[in-house]
């Protein structure tokens, strides 16, 4: 009877999720097929790499991808796919989405400052808007996957986001191995349960750093918590990422790990990631891949 009720009053929550949804954003997004919305319990630990990524990771698979990055007081994914200094461009009162490499489509709050490193001093009710403004104004056209880089943490603008956007296809929770940002982690996912959107998994982000002297692997912040926390929560884990110097290199320069560096552990293993969620969220079926 308790599985009954809690099924009954998740069922609620979703329709009443659903209902938030401004009918002009539901018509502007009608023709992006899925939509993953990618989140951490706090910064530092990775998110806007991952989910920068994971969209270039659905583009390398010939799919037409783009990303949404509404991490409106560190809007860092132009930085990280080299497209700094790049404005959209307005058409029938839209906006059309800055291209980025292998025709990624993406929008940011970092396109609209007039320096990249202007500060986004708003409060909540200025952010929902601006939120719903990247949903409803840009014209994404026909995706078959978006993936939406939300701020860190749990408050107010998460709430607003996760109600903003049409038939959210799930969230990935991105977290370090340390005590503390699973803690935040573990808030981050009864944020997302309570609100009745579906959790698609956790990726374990700088999980360990191989020496590139000895390589000799090290786990620096700790092993197995979240693979602990996932099996409490009964969700997936989706893999574990290294701590990778190059990675950082190739942020710096603007250019995806997984395109500059496609043999490394850490792009394979994003590999195996995405490939995961692709099954899940039925991508490859629906492009007649096998």
């Amino acid at each position: 009877m308790h599985n009954l009720e809690k099924v009954s009053n998740t069922t609620k929550v979703v329709s009443k999720v659903s209902d938030m949804v401004p009918a002009e954003v539901k018509e502007n997004m009608r023709d992006v097929r899925h939509k993953i919305v990618v989140l951490s319990g706090k910064g530092g630990v990775g998110k806007t790499t991952v989910a920068t990524n994971m969209a270039m990771s659905f583009a390398k698979m010939g799919l037409k991808s783009g990303i949404l990055d509404v991490d409106i007081y560190g809007p860092n994914v132009p930085k990280l796919l080299g497209l700094e200094g790049k404005h959209p461009h307005v058409e029938n009162k839209k906006l059309l989405p800055v291209e980025g490499p292998l025709g990624l489509k993406v929008m940011s709050m970092g396109f609209l400052l007039q320096n990249s490193d202007d500060a986004v001093a708003w409060r909540g009710p200025l952010v929902g808007r601006a939120i719903q403004q990247f949903l409803s104004d840009v014209k994404w056209g026909e995706l078959d996957v978006i993936v939406v880089d939300l701020p860190p943490g749990t408050g107010d603008e998460i709430l607003s986001i996760l109600q903003s956007i049409p038939e959210i296809d799930g969230v990935v929770i991105v977290s370090t191995p340390q005590e503390v940002a699973v803690l935040d982690a573990r808030r981050a996912i009864r944020l997302v349960e309570k609100m009745g959107v579906r959790i698609l998994g956790i990726i374990e982000n700088m999980n360990e750093f191989v020496c590139p002297h000895c390589g000799e692997p090290y786990s620096l912040f700790g092993t197995g918590v979240t693979q602990k926390a996932a099996k409490e929560f009964g969700i997936r884990h989706l893999g574990s990422l290294p701590l990778d110097p190059r990675i950082i290199s190739f942020s710096d320069s603007g250019t995806p790990f997984v395109v500059e560096d496609p043999e490394s552990k850490a792009a394979k293993a994003f590999d195996v990631i995405v490939d995961k969620l692709s099954k899940t969220i039925g991508i490859r079926k629906e492009r007649g891949e096998k």
